[in-house]
């Protein structure tokens, strides 16, 4: 048993969120013995309990219908989170001049897996990240196993 393919569910559930406000900002599947669909939203501001609530009873008869697994599973409505992951173009420009963080899949020169700095370009899947010592470092979107907001307390 296998859950449709994630770009068809966001895609089904689009007219939903445009309803209702908020963006769909991924979705996550998990088949096998306790399988579960999670949908993440957000808006500018943040979303709150109450809008998870809104969407989650808006799109559970909708999702019903569309069967996006052929058994039962589970249905969950959640934020991405303060660290969310930049994953669409759409959140680099929201992010441009923001401090961030860096995952990378394989290490740079001197074995750098992880830094920090200022996000200053993306362009045709290419992140630039000007870090503090000024050192400008531009990398393949497909090299990051991921990139956010630096989160400073």
């Amino acid at each position: 048993m296998k859950f449709k393919p994630s770009e068809e569910i966001i895609n089904f559930l689009t007219k939903y969120a445009s309803e209702l406000g908020v963006e769909i900002v991924d979705v996550e599947v998990k088949s096998g013995k306790n399988p579960y669909l999670t949908v993440f939203i957000d808006r500018d501001g943040g979303v709150d309990l109450d809008t998870l609530e809104k969407f989650h009873n808006l799109i559970n008869l909708p999702l019903d219908e569309f069967d996006p697994y052929d058994s039962p599973y589970t249905l969950n409505v959640s934020s991405p989170g303060i660290d969310r992951p930049l994953k669409t173009q759409r959140d680099f420009e929201r992010k441009m001049g923001c401090d961030v963080e860096v995952k990378l899949y394989a290490p740079l020169e001197k074995g750098v897996k992880y830094f920090e700095g200022t996000l200053v370009g993306f362009e045709n899947g290419v992140v630039t990240v000007k870090t503090e010592k000024g050192e400008v470092i531009s990398l393949e979107q497909s090299k990051i196993a991921k990139i956010n907001e630096a989160v400073k307390f």
